[in-house]
């Protein structure tokens, strides 16, 4: 599961591996400009906040290379799409975290050239990649050690190999696992409306032979109580600088009843999902998605008509149900005040 995203040079194109049709099919998805691009992100296609990231830089490199670079507005008109890339979801902070780094290297030669600007920024599309599945068995390596062989793990939506640039967050803590030779039994909520985790997660889980079974988001409780759950680990799309952290909705329920039954409550997240200009839960956006992903099963209605729906597509962990913060620069743990604060000063290093 390395080549879900990627870019090719000589098309110009972006090929994405279609998530919506997955696990029954593989199509892919082809953008050839920033337009493409928004349209995957905002349809699912994509997601994941680190992938949001990783293809956010490639992203930028159509802004540019679909440009004609005799027009003297074409400086402009790739400031304006990298905007609209920025803001095609709201709640993952890689996506904007990206766009942000790859326009600062602009910004750092103002006087550089139209071509010598493609290279740069596809060098540097490329390097995020790799960072990204760099950090993430980093990752892997150190929050394997939180686990025993036999364990039983339960994980929210889907935080592998098809969320980031290629290996995974918390996904990748269990391969990390089973390349040190212990057994980790998941157990992978649906996660509704979207399904990620019966459609995504059991399908990477399954064909890399980690033993895996789906639960309905509703038997968490019973799981727990019967003692079928050893620890919880998930990922994460927004971490503010408290350590409150967003990951998708049912999260936070899924804390609290860790919470009461004794079984640590883990997130597994790169440095750049950190968001520190969010004091709080309270400062993260949470995005609000269509209707018609709760009232269909794809273009089956499940609900009745003209019954307004809540959608929210995240929830807010707060930062004392947390027991962990893994990241690729170290096991963080509380306050997570200061251990944030100590992490960032290493982002880049």
């Amino acid at each position: 599961m390395k080549n879900h995203i990627r870019y090719s040079e000589s098309e110009q194109a972006l090929f994405l591996l279609d998530q919506r049709f997955l696990p029954e099919q593989e199509k892919w998805f082809v953008c050839r400009r920033v337009k493409d691009v928004v349209e995957a992100i905002q349809t699912m296609v994509i997601r994941g906040a680190p992938a949001l990231g990783v293809t956010a830089g490639y992203g930028c490199c159509l802004a540019v290379a679909s440009q004609d670079p005799a027009d003297p507005e074409w400086q402009k008109i790739v400031n304006e799409k990298l905007n609209r890339l920025a803001k095609a979801r709201p709640t993952a902070v890689n996506l904007s975290h990206t766009v942000a780094r790859m326009r600062g290297y602009w910004k750092a030669d103002a006087d550089i050239g139209f071509r010598d600007l493609c290279w740069m920024w596809l060098q540097l599309a490329k390097d995020i990649h790799l960072e990204d599945i760099s950090g993430n068995k980093k990752m892997g390596r150190i929050g394997e050690k939180l686990f025993q062989d036999g364990q039983t793990v339960m994980t929210h939506c889907n935080a592998g190999a098809l969320a980031t640039g290629g290996y995974g967050t918390a996904l990748g803590v269990f391969r990390a696992a089973k390349s040190a030779g212990k057994k980790i039994t998941v157990i992978a909520n649906e996660t509704r409306p979207f399904l990620q985790g019966a459609r995504l997660t059991a399908y990477e889980l399954h064909k890399d032979g980690i033993p895996v079974k789906i639960a309905c988001d509703n038997a968490a409780g019973l799981l727990m109580v019967r003692g079928l759950v050893d620890a919880v680990l998930v990922g994460a799309d927004r971490i503010a600088a408290n350590g409150d952290t967003a990951n998708k909705i049912g999260t936070y329920s899924l804390a609290i009843l860790a919470r009461e039954h004794g079984i640590p409550f883990y997130v597994a997240a790169p440095t750049t999902t950190i968001d520190p200009q969010a004091m709080s839960g309270e400062d993260i956006p949470i995005e609000t998605r269509p209707a018609a992903e709760v009232t269909h099963i794809g273009e089956c209605r499940i609900t009745p008509r003209d019954i307004p729906v809540y959608n929210f597509a995240f929830d807010v962990t707060p930062h004392h149900l947390i027991t962990n913060i893994i990241t690729e620069k170290g096991l963080l743990e509380p306050p997570y005040k200061q251990s944030l604060d100590a992490i960032l000063k290493q982002r880049y290093q």
